[in-house]
Formats: C-alpha cells, sequence, structure tokens
C-alpha cells in the first residue's frame, strides 16, 4: 500500500499440556512455550507497532509465590525489550538464589517459566498510548481464581453505554478504554462465579485448598464470557487466562477480527493469523482452525479443551482488509485470493490501455501489491494468449513465420518503482519537505520508450492518495510515458473502520474528498450540510436504528466518476502525460474473497449498529471542522 494504513493489533496465546519436564526432554528446553510465544509474535510483526508485552501463568506455585507474571515494552523494538527483560528476570532470580542459599533454582521455579502464555502486539486506534495502555492487562487478587489477565484485538463501539451498565452495578472504573471497561466487566463476573461457587461448597464442610480447587474445578468460563460480551458492539478476538489456570480466546459474534487456533496432545496455540501457526509449529494448513463467529476455546487448569458457541453468529462478516492488506501473504488462501484479485483487474485494465500490449509496461508499486501482480500479469497473459489463438485460427494458410511472428508477442513487465529508503523528511519544511518525499520512491530507467509507451502499476489500495501524488507518479513520470494508469486491486475506500484499524477520518479518503469535489463542480453543494443535519438528528435518537446517510455523498456519481476525479488529484503538478484511475469492483471483490464479505470500507455497510453511528458520528466532525476527533 503507498498510503500505509496503522497496523491493527495481534495476539497470541500458548497453553502447554504437559509438565515442563516433558519438553525438557523431548525439545531440549523446558521454555517451549516462551520460546514459540516469541516466534509467534514476531511472525506477527506485520500487526501491531506501537508495542507488545506478554504474560504467564505458573500452575504449580505454592503459597507466597508468584504466579502471574508480565512485561511489557513500547516501540518498533519492543518484543526483543520484552524478552531481554524476561531472560534478565530469570537470570537475577538464579543469582539471588545462588547467593541466599547457594544453589541454582530447578526451570520451574523461575520467572515465567509456566504453563500459560499470552502474547500482544499492540497498535492503538483510539489515539491513547503508553505503556499503561499496553496490554496484557491484569486484574489482581488473593483468590487465584479471581486474577485476570487478557490481551485482545479490538475496539468496541459502544463504550459509554457499556461503562454506563458498569457504574449502575456500582463499579467505579479507572478509566473508560474500552480495554479497562473489558476487563473490568470479565472481572467483575469472574469475582461473582467465584462467589456463588464459594456459597455452594462452603456448606458442604470444604475449606482452604480443598474449597479453593473444587471451585476451581467449577468455574463456568464460558459463561462469564457469555454474559459479559452479550452486549459489546465491535470487532474483538480476546485472548485470557485466570490465576488458577483457565486460559481462553473468543471471537465477536460477526467474526470481524481474525483468529485461529492448533491444538494436539501436547499444545494449545493461537493466534491471529493461520499462516503464523503452521510456520512456527510446522504443521499443515488442515490442522490450524478458524475459531469461528461467536467462538470460544476454553483451556482448563486441568488441560481439558472445549470449544464453545458462546454468541449465535449474526451474518458472519470477516474484514476483507485482512486478506487486501493486512495479514501475511504466506497464507494459502490470502495467497491465492490477492492473486484472483489481480487477475479480475486484467479486462479493464486492457480495456483502459486500448488494448494495446505491445506499448503498455506493467508493473506494481513494492512492497504488498507484489501477489496482486502476479495475478494481474497471469491474467493478462491468459487475454493475450486467447488474442494469439483467435489470429492464428484467422490466417487463411498459416506458415512457420507468420505464427512465429504472432507468438512473439508478450506481455512487457518490469519492476520500475523501487521503494527505496525512509527519508527524514522531518528536517525539511515547507516545499522542500514535499521534494523530499517525491524521492522515497525510485524508478528504474530504461524500461519505458519516452513518449511511446504506457505505465500500468498496480497498488493493493489507494486509501489518502498522498504518496501516489507527491511521490510514485511524479517519479514514474520521469520515464515520459504516453500514459500512466494506476490500478488498485481493492474497490475504493470510502468509509472508516471502527473495528480496530486506524481508519476513523473521513477527511483522509481520497475517494470523499473526490466525491465532495463533485458535488460542489455540479452545483450541489447543499448535499453535505443535509447529510450533516440527518446525521446529528439521528445522533439525538440513540434508541433508533441508526442509518448510514454518508452513503448520500457519493450517491450522484458512478465509480467511474469518482476515480476519474481521483485520477485528477493524485496527478502532479507539471506532469506530462495523462494519469487514469482503475478500481477493483465491489463485485470481483467477493468473487476474490468469498469468505470474508466484511466490505464496510468500500461498501458502507457495517454490520452493527455501533458502525454505523460512528461512520455518522466521524462524518459530522469532518464537517464541524473537526478531523482528528473519533
Amino acid at each position: 500500500m503507498s498510503d500505509a494504513i496503522k497496523h491493527e493489533c495481534g495476539i497470541a496465546m500458548i497453553r502447554l499440556l504437559k509438565p515442563l519436564g516433558y519438553y525438557r526432554e523431548k525439545y531440549g528446553t523446558s521454555f517451549r512455550g516462551l520460546d514459540l510465544l516469541y516466534l509467534m509474535m514476531e511472525k506477527q510483526h506485520n500487526r501491531g507497532q506501537e508495542g507488545a508485552g506478554i504474560a504467564c501463568v505458573k500452575l504449580g506455585a505454592r503459597p507466597g509465590e508468584e504466579y502471574l507474571f508480565r512485561e511489557r515494552a513500547l516501540g518498533t523494538g519492543a518484543i526483543g525489550e520484552v524478552f531481554d527483560g524476561v531472560h534478565r528476570a530469570m537470570e537475577e532470580y538464579r543469582a539471588s538464589l545462588l547467593a541466599e542459599r547457594g544453589g541454582t533454582p530447578e526451570d520451574g521455579e523461575l520467572p515465567f517459566a509456566g504453563e500459560i502464555y499470552l502474547g500482544h502486539l499492540r497498535y492503538s486506534t483510539t489515539g491513547r498510548s503508553g505503556i499503561s495502555y499496553t496490554h496484557p492487562f491484569l486484574r489482581r487478587n488473593n483468590w487465584r481464581s479471581r486474577n485476570l489477565c487478557v490481551a485482545g484485538n479490538f475496539n468496541l463501539t459502544n463504550v459509554d453505554e457499556i461503562l454506563a451498565d458498569i457504574v449502575a452495578r456500582g463499579q467505579h472504573p479507572r478509566h473508560n478504554a474500552d480495554t479497562f471497561i473489558i476487563l473490568e466487566q470479565l472481572g467483575y463476573l469472574l469475582d461473582a462465579e467465584v462467589q456463588r461457587l464459594y456459597d455452594r461448597f462452603r456448606p458442604e464442610g470444604l475449606r482452604g485448598e480443598a474449597l479453593n480447587r473444587r471451585i476451581e474445578e467449577h468455574l463456568d468460563i464460558e459463561g462469564v464470557i457469555r454474559r459479559a460480551s452479550a452486549g459489546w458492539d465491535g470487532g474483538f478476538v480476546i485472548v485470557g487466562a485466570t490465576g488458577s489456570g483457565e486460559s481462553f480466546v473468543f471471537r465477536d459474534r460477526w467474526g470481524i477480527r481474525p483468529a485461529h487456533y492448533y491444538a494436539d496432545g501436547e499444545i494449545v496455540a493461537v493466534a491471529s493469523e493461520r499462516a503464523v501457526l503452521q510456520t512456527v509449529l510446522n504443521v499443515e494448513t488442515e490442522a490450524v482452525k478458524e475459531l469461528p463467529a461467536g467462538g470460544a476455546l476454553v483451556v482448563t487448569r486441568a488441560g481439558k479443551v472445549r470449544l464453545s458457541q458462546i454468541a449465535e453468529p449474526v451474518g458472519p462478516t470477516p474484514c476483507s482488509f485482512e486478506r487486501i492488506y493486512f495479514s501475511r501473504g504466506t497464507d494459502r488462501d490470502i495467497y491465492r485470493e490477492r492473486k484472483e484479485l489481480g487477475r479480475l483487474l486484467a479486462g479493464p485494465i486492457l480495456e483502459e490501455v486500448e488494448g494495446d500490449f505491445d506499448r503498455t509496461v506493467f508493473s506494481f508499486i513494492p512492497n504488498t501489491a507484489e501477489v496482486a501482480y502476479y495475478g494481474m500479469t497471469e491474467g493478462l497473459n491468459a487475454l493475450l494468449d486467447r488474442r494469439k489463438a483467435e489470429r492464428i485460427a484467422a490466417l487463411e494458410r498459416p506458415d512457420r513465420e507468420r505464427v512465429a511472428e504472432i507468438l512473439a508477442h508478450r506481455v512487457r513487465t518490469e519492476k520500475l518503482a523501487v521503494k527505496d529508503i525512509k527519508l527524514r523528511t522531518f528536517i525539511a519544511e515547507g516545499s522542500t519537505r514535499n521534494d523530499l518525499a517525491a524521492h522515497v520512491y525510485d524508478i528504474t530507467y530504461g524500461t519505458v520508450v519516452p513518449g511511446e509507451d504506457a505505465i500500468v502499476v498496480i497498488d493493493d489500495s489507494i486509501v489518502r492518495g498522498t504518496t501516489l501524488r507527491r511521490s510514485i507518479v511524479k517519479i514514474l513520470g520521469r520515464l515520459s510515458p504516453r500514459r500512466i494508469v494506476v490500478v488498485s486491486s481493492s474497490p475504493q475506500v470510502r468509509y472508516p473502520d471502527c473495528y480496530g484499524i486506524d481508519m476513523a477520518r473521513m477527511g483522509e479518503f481520497i475517494a470523499f474528498a473526490a466525491a465532495v469535489e463533485l458535488l460542489r463542480e455540479s452545483g450541489r453543494e447543499e448535499v453535505p450540510r443535509e447529510v450533516y443535519l440527518k446525521c446529528r438528528r439521528q445522533a439525538e435518537e440513540p434508541r433508533v436504528r441508526p442509518v448510514n446517510y454518508v452513503k448520500e455523498i457519493y450517491a450522484p456519481f458512478s465509480d467511474r466518476e469518482i476515480s476519474e476525479r481521483i485520477a485528477r488529484m493524485i496527478t502532479p503538478e507539471g506532469c506530462g502525460c495523462p494519469v487514469s484511475v482503475v478500481y477493483q469492483s465491489l463485485e470481483n471483490l467477493h468473487r476474490a474473497c468469498p469468505n470474508h464479505g466484511g466490505d464496510w470500507y468500500f461498501s458502507g455497510d457495517y454490520p452493527t449498529p455501533g458502525g454505523v453511528r460512528l461512520v455518522c458520528r466521524a462524518y459530522m466532525n469532518w464537517y464541524e471542522g473537526n478531523p482528528l476527533k473519533r
């Protein structure tokens, strides 16, 4: 993606099902879980870029010993810092024990040597950052079963309503961020569940550790999750663990955010992405399962694994942007889908260059559009082969020379754009800054015949168009092509996300800016105000099922009209050739990604009422001149 979108969060969970000695004997280390967690987090570094954290629960700790550990850090190097901190804590414990009793501890005595591990990669989507907002989150208590640790990839759209409900029950949360709200709701219900079991088993004469064991054996974690999440609106995948050793992962009923798991007799592992589990655990694609929408995977303290349906799925609409951009392209299905997105564009592209294979050079904008580029070239080759076959069939007296001449035609592919360096443009001011930004990309010289060849470059999506205008189109123009065609393997990004991706401001979208300009140019200046008034009236009636009135901004125009206006907007001043834009159709997006219908970025069809309310709120903020508000 030329205009990078900040990544969403990633989650990881490991539950070891055997004693630590088993892993030392088989794998040569007692820290098998910790090693796997590290790899799973590094393999998901394409996700959260702001911070990282891990937590560990030790099942065999004796009273007076710590059993719940956590380490967190900020920045793009946070994963390394976190695990450096873990190993430092181990070495300090070894040194202190040696000084105290003259011996070295067993591996199982060390900090972070446990059976349950949670990992999190964070990118904030609410503007709140810092170590206090970095997952995992802890809720402490002297009762082991009342301790709670959670981390997740989520964004709730109805936090205010949930907060009001919590306050009405007499609680006083320390923060109103959705992470704290989730922790408090789960924690409150976990307390109630422990108290229920205490009241049930205490009359039987159970006391002390025997009572604790009975409570821990009967904890209804699924019930806690079901009651807590019943009123949540948004996309979420949350992993968690109790201090007594129950671990879990659960997913929103719309299936918006991704979650996959693997389980065998040794381990249960959970990650945001399937390919991560395949690579780290060296297992086949079919061995990794997707957690169903509204589903929960629970592992008890005793190691019993249960898959439960905690909420009825509601027209599952998994996020399509996961397939286009966010998830790693090494996943088998994602790779195929991205290729198909490119292949489906071959026809519209060829139409845009008037069928001229011989005088068109095809390329891609590095690096995330490369797979779509492969699909595009396969589609173009198929079209060219069909043309060759038709020409050969039309020959009255085919001979070797004429057939060879037809077969010699090729799809001309080159690597035109090169992502060169991350320039430190902050050292410059004004127009100089823009001049420097133009050199983020470089070009391969000598690949285009000046004045004769057209250039086609495919991107996976066009969000803001800023980099296209300031850098890519500008520098491609130096090759003096007769025209430049920019292709997007996704449809026009028209609406913000509100389920965990940092795409929440209307004014950032070039498609929105193009539609507003078209309204102005066509004498429809009243439309933005009319849409604003409808959104405002709706906001004053929260009980009414919301309508996405922002769609009316786009309604007067065809996709092609908006694409043509976008092309004008990304054409830099002084560009010596025409520029056009070809977008993927919504219909072909669904053909390429049939199991991921979450297309609200493009269609405005949000799967939850909270999503509709937030898009209208984002529009109101834009209209009122508050673009930084959510």
